[in-house]
């Protein structure tokens, strides 16, 4: 009976409203291309790299994002891609590439047609200093002036350690201190939304409060709050299989100007099938 009545006043609800012109909001934008980090296939990559591009879009996806090119050159790699009909949009190289092969990444990169190279990682001496903090703000930028001349967009990745306290920075985030030292239209972020949720930050105050600084993100899932990246063997999950709210962060992809979504897990059990769970997941979401 009371079902029947909740049905009721549910459906009346909704008549009211349609006659006064008001229509009850329905989610319906979706991801369009969906992209795949291939750090995730890395193991079948170095074994078979051209049949593991072959299967990545045989699953559905549009977009790769290399870590990595495992002794193909850039011109036979940009051949495969095409024969599968794939895209690369970016690339992640080190830091140590940054400081001192930035040409020869810039090159390659043009090569395989990409729009964005990433550097993910600040090694963990650098971190200890106030200095060092500094010095990858200032390479950041050098980076992002010399990727806009050739035509590129320097971007940066994050782990969870930008969002703990830093006692360097005097208890700032580094995450914080990183967006504020370099130049807005230099460089750029690749958000990592499920290390920076499990550091503790939430994207939204980011995205509103850095709007358009973010045209990539990372998307693996997470199972429960808290945690760290030690826990990410039995914590790390399938997209829809975890505890984030994807929806609420991707209503907010415009602010954020989101344009490529790629879908990682750094420890997959069964890498073909974990990524076409996460594939089959997102490509029905509607936000």
């Amino acid at each position: 009976m009371m079902k029947r009545r909740a049905f009721l006043e549910t459906s009346i609800g909704a008549s009211c409203l349609s006659a006064l012109g008001v229509l009850p909001f329905v989610p319906d934008r979706k991801i369009e291309r969906l992209g795949l980090q291939l750090y995730t296939v890395r193991d079948l990559m170095k074994s078979n790299f051209e049949g593991t591009l072959a299967k990545v879009a045989g699953v559905g996806y549009k977009e790769v994002e290399f870590a990595g090119l495992f002794d193909h050159s850039p011109k036979n790699v940009r051949s495969m891609l095409d024969r599968e009909g794939l895209k690369a949009p970016s690339s992640h190289v080190s830091y140590d590439v940054v400081q001192t092969k930035w040409q020869g990444a810039l090159d390659e990169a043009l090569v395989l047609g990409q729009q964005f190279i990433i550097c993910p990682w600040i090694d963990e001496s650098q971190r200890k200093q106030l200095d060092g903090w500094k010095r990858a703000a200032e390479l950041f930028n050098r980076a992002g002036e010399a990727s806009r001349k050739a035509g590129l967009q320097f971007a940066y990745h994050n782990h969870t350690f930008e969002f703990g306290p830093s006692q360097p920075l005097g208890g700032k985030l580094p995450y914080d201190f990183l967006l504020a030292n370099t130049d807005m239209q230099l460089v750029k972020m690749e958000m990592d939304l499920c290390w920076a949720t499990v550091g503790g930050a939430d994207p939204l105050r980011y995205f509103h409060q850095y709007p358009g600084r973010f045209p990539l993100v990372h998307v693996k899932d997470w199972k429960g709050p808290g945690g760290t990246p030690d826990d990410e063997s039995s914590r790390l999950a399938d997209i829809g299989q975890g505890s984030i709210d994807w929806k609420r962060i991707f209503a907010q992809s415009n602010t954020a100007g989101i344009q490529h979504y790629f879908v990682e897990n750094d420890l997959p059990k069964s890498p073909i099938e974990d990524i076409r769970s996460s594939f089959n997941y997102l490509r029905e979401l509607r936000f």
